[in-house]
């Protein structure tokens, strides 16, 4: 489970490393260009249930800490997805990946 800790505040929030790895590109390539957005999020089971939403600024500090040491391998579909999400009026909102089966022989 990795973790985003985004200004100053004490907890982080808690992120499971592939989907962090994800939106650490879609995140990143966003405040390079020095733009703004929320980015929302359902809590994990076992948190208080609901949904959270921060706003994200390129001024205000942001780490990213994940707990394997190696990247997992990346999804272009699952970057796309996310940073569609981010170029709406919504804001980036952390989506499951969709996995697609590989087609059966019939």
């Amino acid at each position: 489970m990795g973790s985003l800790f985004y200004g100053d505040a004490v907890h982080p929030i808690h992120i499971e490393d592939r989907a962090l790895a994800h939106l650490k590109v879609v995140i990143a390539t966003k405040l390079r260009r020095n733009e703004s957005f929320t980015l929302s999020w359902k809590h994990p089971e076992g948190i208080d249930s609901g949904r959270s939403t921060i706003w994200l600024h390129p001024s205000i500090p942001l780490r990213f800490v994940f707990d394997e040491p190696e990247a997992p391998p990346l999804s272009r579909k699952w970057i796309e997805e996310l940073a569609h999400s981010a170029n709406t009026s919504g804001g980036i909102a952390l989506i499951d990946e969709h996995v697609e089966s590989p087609p059966t022989d019939s």
